[in-house]
């Protein structure tokens, strides 16, 4: 899905939209959040990033 601005993006949001988002890799996405770069919450085997966390990050980059 394409968003065209802040307001169409999910409260949250999966490792792999935020990489469409961001316009990197899925992989790239989850080097983020790894690092610590990107926060998430982990809830069994998912991750999923704040709608916040993903703009706070695209902010300071």
């Amino acid at each position: 899905m394409a968003y065209q601005n802040y307001d169409d993006l999910p409260l949250c949001l999966s490792v792999k939209q935020v990489a469409e988002v961001l316009g990197i890799g899925r992989n790239t996405a989850y080097d983020l959040v790894r690092s610590g770069q990107i926060q998430s919450v982990r809830t069994g085997r998912q991750i999923r990033i704040s709608k916040d966390a993903m703009i706070s990050f695209f902010k300071q980059h």
